[in-house]
């Protein structure tokens, strides 16, 4: 089963660290967060990936070859400006059956073969990974005289979820494929059609949006594994 990431975007909110090195190759903790999404999927199986590139082509073609050599790598260049939508279009003839979808910025300890029977389960041609919204900010608690009750420091909204890729598509997902934007257009054309589920995960999730996002995720990282690394023992994993 392949695995098909998004890694050819401009990666404008990182800017200007973005100038002149793709997203996907910033470093958290040392290492390009590209290496450690592709990790997720290694330490669980899967190791065919489809890197859909576009700004900074060969700089991606450059780190691919730098990556186990047990793994397969293919890297499409998808186009300089294509949206989300179209790179997965793009690829899909060859990514067989079934294959994973996601971003070359979220890391999280999904449980991918729970993924994989969710999907199985319902059937339809689609399904993405959900988490609970992070808060940028930090919340407040009140009681009904308006007394301050409780502060919350960037809290898990638990009743707004939000896609956090690892995505699973079906070979016939591909007639709804045709519109550029995955996430304003392809998603909610499945949704309308009754083709897509959601999978909600419990555990550690987070995306690196912006440079500053690269270092509070390096921070998180101590000497032991970072919490988004998957590992052997199922006690160490995180809920799902």
């Amino acid at each position: 089963m392949r695995t098909l990431i998004l890694c050819g975007g401009r990666g404008t909110r990182a800017y200007p660290h973005t100038v002149e090195l793709p997203k996907p190759l910033l470093e958290v903790a040392g290492r390009p967060v590209l290496a450690q999404v592709m990790e997720i999927f290694a330490a669980q199986g899967f190791t065919d990936f489809v890197l859909a590139a576009g700004f900074k082509r060969e700089l991606i073609e450059e780190f691919a070859s730098t990556v186990p050599e047990q793994w397969d790598v293919t890297v499409v260049d998808t186009g300089l400006d294509t949206n989300t939508g179209g790179r997965v279009a793009r690829c899909a003839p060859g990514m067989g059956e079934r294959y994973f979808v996601t971003y070359a910025d979220g890391l999280g300890r999904v449980d991918l073969h729970q993924l994989l029977e969710f999907h199985r389960s319902h059937g339809a041609a689609a399904t993405v990974t959900t988490v609970p919204l992070p808060s940028q900010y930090g919340t407040i608690e009140c009681d009904d005289a308006g007394r301050v009750t409780r502060f919350l420091e960037k809290p898990k909204l638990a009743d707004h979820w939000i896609n956090a890729g690892f995505l699973v598509f079906e070979e016939r997902a591909r007639q709804w494929l045709g519109a550029e934007d995955l996430e304003r257009e392809v998603l909610p054309a499945l949704s309308a059609a009754g083709q897509l589920h959601a999978y909600r995960h419990l555990g550690f999730w987070r995306s690196m949006d912006t440079y500053k996002d690269a270092l509070e995720l390096s921070n998180l990282c101590g000497e032991g594994p970072p919490p988004w690394a998957w590992a052997s023992d199922p006690e160490m994993q995180g809920a799902s």
